[in-house]
């Protein structure tokens, strides 16, 4: 779109809005009904915003020291110490934020720290073992309080900032930090 390469992804949202991920890419989300033309002057009237974000995230990713590829017995070993680990600190805020679970599943995933199904399944990743545990029990909270509001609303964050008030670092250091796993 009009100079940049743009990702646009229409849904039934009320709003047009802009994401530069990690990778410098540009998503734009708008709604169906909005003209693509109307979506094209939203975009020129954010180029400047768009230049400045794409910098930023290309000037993180050259500076960004990451590790070298995890060989398959590395994996292996991460996986038996996130079993070992992880289904203890699940129960220890489970019973904090007063709610219950499913199966426990670890897995070595490309895109995802962890996830939770509509039946109380967890899913968490082994390279979670690689984080600080200060990360690793952010990553238990957030699914955990996916058992009492299955979306990321206001009252998600309330649920989680009441057994993290610092969410929000832990969060943003995940961000910068988490996508630096080669394999």
């Amino acid at each position: 779109m009009d100079g940049f390469d743009i990702e646009l992804r229409r849904s039934n949202r009320k709003t047009i809005s802009l994401e530069v991920t990690q990778e410098a890419k540009v998503i734009v989300r708008a709604p169906y009904r909005v003209p693509t033309a109307t979506v094209r002057q939203f975009v020129d009237r954010k180029r400047d915003w768009i230049v400045q974000k794409q910098a930023e995230a290309r000037a993180r990713k050259e500076q960004r020291q990451c590790r070298p590829p995890i060989t398959q017995e590395q994996l292996g070993e991460l996986s038996r110490r996130a079993k070992a680990l992880l289904p203890e600190r699940v129960a220890y805020f489970a019973a904090v934020i007063g709610v219950d679970y499913g199966r426990i599943t670890i897995r070595s995933q490309r895109t995802r720290w962890g996830s939770c199904s509509s039946k109380g399944n967890l899913n968490f990743n082994c390279l979670l073992m690689l984080m600080p545990p200060e990360i690793q029990d952010y990553v238990v909270v957030h699914e955990l309080c996916h058992r009492k509001e299955m979306n990321h609303s206001a009252a998600f964050w309330q649920e989680v900032a009441h057994v993290i008030p610092d969410y929000k670092e832990r969060r943003a250091w995940l961000k910068e930090n988490g996508g630096c796993i080669n394999r």
